[in-house]
């Protein structure tokens, strides 16, 4: 089933490369965009995967969502970095992921804009471009941040940028590049070493959980506990090498902590 999953996907992704950003429309909530492209590709994606699995249900951005039963289902972001694709900045994605009974079997993320497919299947690995993949082992003073900024919530804006701040101080450096599902990618390469964000929708954040960790990787969240992640919901993530967790995640915490505090 994923040879057939990587055909699809790059498949969907030609919608979006293919088309101009047109009908951008501006969803409830700030910042939050939907254009033509993102609403087709998920049309096509709808189509494609519950064929290939009969029985199955799709979970996605751009569609109301019923809540996640026990049946397989498709949890798909047609665009990962929406705005970065209406601004022409080639930094996008599209990601599936495939969960039964709260765990993600199977996941793509394919960028068409660097012929990139990041794939991986629950204990067998992970993969780009069919290679296999590992995080890195960079400590944390010498770390490569990424940060999500969670624009639909602007309670966490203040919380996001104390984090930031003291990651700043105390690893190498901190970049922000808009699309979350291929930033936990890049971590899975080793590209980056640590990555966290507030508020993630479950499609920016299912198909990535499965190639971090089978890449070897951290995945945290800061708002369930145990097995209670349950992709029907946002979650605050924390994801990174090994290497970064110990130093790293209490910086995240207690920010996001303070947060909380600050809202009961």
């Amino acid at each position: 089933m994923l040879h057939q999953l990587e055909n699809i996907i790059k498949e969907a992704a030609q919608i979006m490369v293919n088309k101009t950003p047109e009908g951008i429309i501006t969803k409830e909530g700030h910042a939050n965009f939907v254009t033509e492209a993102d609403q087709a590709t998920q049309d096509f994606l709808q189509e494609k995967l519950l064929a290939l699995l009969p029985g199955s249900v799709l979970f996605g951005e751009e569609k109301e969502n019923e809540p996640l039963t026990n049946a397989p289902t498709w949890v798909v972001d047609p665009i990962d970095g929406t705005l970065n694709y209406i601004h022409g900045l080639k930094h996008s994605a599209v990601s599936i992921a495939l969960v039964r009974d709260k765990q993600v079997q199977l996941a793509c993320i394919y960028n068409p804009y660097r012929d990139e497919l990041f794939t991986a299947q629950l204990g067998k690995g992970a993969w780009l471009n069919g290679q296999p993949i590992r995080c890195s082992d960079t400590p944390f003073e010498r770390a490569l941040v990424f940060y999500g900024t969670s624009p639909y919530n602007a309670s966490l804006v203040d919380a996001t940028f104390r984090a930031v701040a003291s990651l700043m101080k105390k690893t190498a450096d901190i970049r922000r590049f808009g699309s979350a599902v291929l930033d936990l990618a890049y971590i899975a390469c080793g590209r980056a070493d640590l990555f966290f964000e507030y508020s993630l929708s479950p499609w920016d954040y299912a198909a990535g959980k499965l190639v971090v960790t089978e890449a070897g990787g951290v995945f945290k969240t800061l708002n369930f506990t145990g097995d209670a992640l349950d992709f029907s919901a946002p979650a605050a993530v924390f994801v990174s090498n090994p290497a970064c967790e110990e130093a790293g995640f209490p910086i995240v915490q207690k920010e996001y902590a303070a947060w909380q505090a600050q809202r009961r």
